[in-house]
């Protein structure tokens, strides 16, 4: 059994909304078992205020959270990369896991447009906390 937490980067090109939505739901549901992250590769100035309010309706407040910048550091440190529509402008490194989540971009959404983004991106992070938590878990 191994006694590491994985820890996980999502990576989107604002950081302002499914980046953020993802970390949030990952922080709120994991509990401490995965360390998460969250950057953009040309963060916005703030996270988009309907993101905020559709996570608020779920009960996670991101409205203290701010858009961080994609750094080499960030990819390095992560067992899991997860990008949602950055293209090329993350950085591949050997022995990473790397998946693309294609989701619809909130930007520039009303709550009725994000909501069901915002559904997809936990339904997503639950598959991915109990796989990354199944093998964790004494034999």
């Amino acid at each position: 059994m191994s006694t590491q937490v994985p820890s996980v980067l999502f990576v989107c090109v604002h950081n302002a909304g499914r980046s953020q939505m993802a970390a949030a739901f990952l922080t709120h549901l994991a509990e401490g078992a995965i360390e998460v992250r969250s950057a953009g590769s040309a963060p916005a100035d703030e996270v988009n205020p309907a993101v905020v309010e559709a996570m608020k309706e779920v009960g996670i407040d991101i409205s203290a959270e701010i858009p961080k910048v994609l750094t080499t550091e960030a990819v390095q440190a992560g067992d899991v990369v997860i990008t949602m529509g950055c293209g090329d402008a993350c950085p591949i490194f050997p022995g990473k896991r790397y998946e693309d989540w294609q989701l619809a971009d909130p930007a520039g959404q009303g709550l009725t447009a994000i909501r069901p983004i915002r559904d997809e991106i936990e339904t997503r992070v639950r598959a991915l906390i109990s796989d990354l938590t199944a093998d964790r878990d004494p034999a």
